[in-house]
């Protein structure tokens, strides 16, 4: 199958090939615990997330930056009021915006090929990337509007983790690197390009260094066999029991102890 921007985001195209937001609704990240009942039921076209208000912001501010704004405000009717004007929420969009505009650094690490599509085949399947600035031997760029980027977040057995790592963003980079290096023979620097939503926006250019992304595709590699034999029906996908999809489809058949509701504290 042969990707454009049109099928990219296809139902055949995710069953073709493996993404980096796919490879974390089947298996996570320190951030969010994946489903592989929800990832399978996305795959199928049972289930589509709801777009948040913090999804749709960063698409805002996305498409903004790969030249296709227009599109997205005339297909993206929930950002206006009913007068037609835009929500607060997009305003405060169209500051971030302006904010990132005023750094030369910053826009030039945004200056590249937008959306570049290209696939590979990592741990026997193939896999798409799509990157949000591509300059050619010179580096990777994927943009993020985030809540902060020097807030730390808890994580469990683990102590105090950064953004990048607690949302898997070093697992993108992983993958992107290692795409683009089996396309051009070129092994990139993968920048993370953040900016926050704060009353007064926060900007930085995160370089995720190679040790990082060498554990993150280590983590991958760990993972990637239960998921493929879940993607393919080799397996039956098990449930987190606690996100949307998993609280919908939900069916009771007997009663829980007391301790059952902090047994996973």
């Amino acid at each position: 199958m042969i990707l454009t921007p049109e099928n990219y985001y296809s139902e055949a195209a995710n069953f073709e090939y493996m993404s980096v937001s796919q490879y974390k609704d089947f298996a996570g990240s320190y951030g969010k615990l994946g489903c592989e009942a929800m990832a399978m039921a996305k795959l199928r076209g049972e289930y589509q997330e709801e777009k948040s208000t913090a999804m749709l912001v960063g698409s805002y501010v996305d498409s903004y930056f790969e030249g296709s704004l227009d599109e997205f405000k005339r297909n993206t009717a929930e950002i206006f009021t009913q007068k037609g004007e835009l929500r607060a929420e997009y305003k405060r969009a169209n500051q971030i915006i302006e904010r990132i505009e005023r750094d030369k650094y910053f826009m030039q690490c945004m200056s590249g090929e937008k959306q570049v599509i290209m696939t590979g085949e990592l741990f026997g399947i193939p896999w798409k990337i799509k990157m949000d600035s591509y300059i050619p031997d010179v580096v990777i760029v994927d943009l993020k509007i985030v809540e902060s980027i020097k807030d730390l977040k808890w994580v469990k057995d683990v102590g105090y983790m950064d953004f990048i790592r607690y949302w898997g963003y070093d697992i993108q980079g992983a993958i992107y690197q290692e795409i683009v290096y089996q396309n051009t023979g070129k092994r990139l620097p993968f920048y993370i390009a953040a900016a926050t939503k704060e009353k007064v926006t926060d900007i930085e250019v995160i370089h995720v260094q190679d040790n990082f992304l060498q554990d993150a595709m280590s983590m991958v590699a760990y993972n990637i066999e239960r998921v493929k034999r879940v993607k393919s029906g080799q397996q039956e996908p098990e449930k987190c029991h606690i996100c949307e999809h998993c609280l919908v489809t939900k069916e009771l058949s007997h009663p829980i102890g007391v301790l059952d509701l902090t047994s996973g504290i």
